[in-house]
């Protein structure tokens, strides 16, 4: 299994590269050169089955022997250890045909766990093998970063860094990423907004001299690693509801686009998907792109669902370069016109393709907030903002005698605000979650400055020796 570029220039890696090297040097995504598959018998087999047997068969494909069977398998069985919950990633019923996947039974209560813990230990040992250190630098808008620096701080061999916008993640976001206290651990807070922090990050890797200076890498769902173990949970959600012989929708709150690109995945891999359904915030870009063919940036308007408080989508371009019949030159052309202009237009059969592949709906505030109360009203179940989103779109386009799922990203500990607003109650993390609060918070707050987060980086990674290096316009 080889993996290219989005964008067509870099050269083709493994798994182990792709895995290591995070975003292509071109600038791309990585994406495996052909789609493995599953037959349908294959895919009904996995009904029942224990999510690490199935997070091994789905993982398997990509890595393709890279890493034995069994060292591949004990690494899964070690990161879902980690979750709190006997099925991993268990399915609730809140009505007929109405089903939720509580993805935040792991240990930082996200999403991003269920991606992060198997990634932490495939890129510890590719590096333990080859002797290798890097150094990984990213950006969050709450969840990615504590999930990266829990996962993460047992790596020797790697350093990590997580930029976050400076007010703009819950306390108990921020507490997850300053109280990790581990010495290749490092929260570092930004004065701007998400995309600020992630434009820094794809700069950083644009800029050569400090890129092979740390030997960076990615660990955001730029990372094809994180798309991969995401996956696995459409296999085994849609398989507990009858498929492939029953067909499934999934409705996935996103801004980013990395958790429904997995269902895109998934369906090509063979899954029987009838509907995946884009949700999103007042920040609706993707909505607004898939109803419209034009993908123009505005101001991001911070919300109480801060992960989906993006207008640059950086999976997005990994499903233009499928809609486009992985027409590189196309893509490169679509980013070109974004960096320059702030927006393009998506030729007639691209927007065809999304259309004809993905719904999408958005939720307001006002929206938002009304269905975590009423979601608890009739059900007694709490959600977190995000998933209110999820739902509040997944209602308006649920199909009679088709199983909606509809994703749970967060637990609503998360957002204790937000959940108090709606129902007049203050949620609470598991015991075993909870952040004492007297432990230690450490973090570096830096202006919204690509010198100054890169500074930082040199003189807190191992590999940073404290030498100059060329600043990002290139100059001594």
């Amino acid at each position: 299994m080889k993996y290219i570029s989005t964008r067509g220039k870099a050269p083709a890696l493994t798994f182990s590269e792709a895995l290591l090297a995070g975003l292509a040097p071109d600038g791309g995504l990585y994406v495996p050169e052909t789609w493995p598959s599953f037959t349908p018998g294959e895919i009904a087999g996995f009904k029942g089955r224990p999510y690490a047997d199935v997070a091994f068969e789905v993982m398997a494909k990509f890595v393709d022997g890279e890493i034995a069977d069994d060292i591949l398998r004990a690494m899964i069985d070690d990161a879902y250890g980690t979750f709190h919950h006997p099925a991993t990633v268990p399915l609730v019923q809140l009505g007929p045909n109405n089903w939720l996947l509580e993805l935040f039974h792991g240990p930082t209560l996200a999403f991003k766990d269920v991606a992060m813990q198997i990634l932490a230990r495939l890129m510890d040992h590719v590096l333990t093998e080859t002797g290798k250190r890097l150094t990984i630098v990213g950006a969050t808008s709450g969840d990615t970063g504590g999930a990266a620096l829990e996962a993460f701080k047992s790596c020797d061999g790697i350093d990590t860094f997580f930029m976050y916008p400076h007010g703009k993640v819950s306390d108990f976001q921020r507490r997850q990423m300053t109280t990790v206290g581990a010495p290749n651990c490092h929260a570092i807070a930004v004065d701007g907004s998400f995309d600020d922090c992630q434009s820094m990050v794809k700069s950083m890797f644009a800029h050569e001299a400090f890129r092979e200076r740390v030997q960076l890498s990615a660990v955001n769902s730029i990372n094809w690693g994180r798309i991969m173990a995401q996956v696995v949970y459409y296999f085994t959600a849609a398989t507990a509801l009858g498929a492939p012989s029953q067909k499934v929708c999934f409705t996935v709150p996103t801004g980013n686009f990395g958790d429904i690109y997995a269902g895109f995945v998934a369906r090509q891999m063979g899954l029987r998907i009838d509907q995946l359904v884009i949700a999103t915030n007042e920040n609706d870009i993707l909505t607004r792109t898939r109803a419209t063919g034009v993908h123009k940036l505005g101001k991001v308007r911070p919300t109480i669902t801060p992960s989906m408080d993006i207008q640059i989508s950086s999976n997005f371009e990994r499903l233009l370069f499928e809609a486009s019949a992985r027409d590189a030159d196309l893509v490169v052309a679509l980013m070109r016109d974004l960096r320059k202009g702030g927006s393009y237009t998506l030729p007639e059969a691209v927007q065809s393709f999304i259309a004809d592949n993905f719904e999408a709906g958005a939720a307001s505030e006002a929206e938002t907030l009304a269905e975590i109360g009423r979601l608890y009203r009739e059900t007694g179940y709490l959600c977190d903002p995000h998933t209110a989103v999820a739902l509040h779109v997944a209602r308006q386009h649920a199909k009679p005698n088709v199983p909606m799922i509809t994703l749970s990203t967060a637990h609503p500990a998360k957002f204790p605000d937000a959940v108090r607003d709606a129902i007049g109650k203050t949620p609470h993390p598991p015991e075993w979650a909870d952040i004492a609060k007297d432990r230690a918070e450490t973090v570096t707050r830096l202006e919204n400055n690509q010198r100054d987060v890169e500074k930082f980086v040199l003189a807190e990674s191992r590999l940073g020796s404290g030498q100059n290096v060329r600043d990002p316009e290139g100059n001594p």
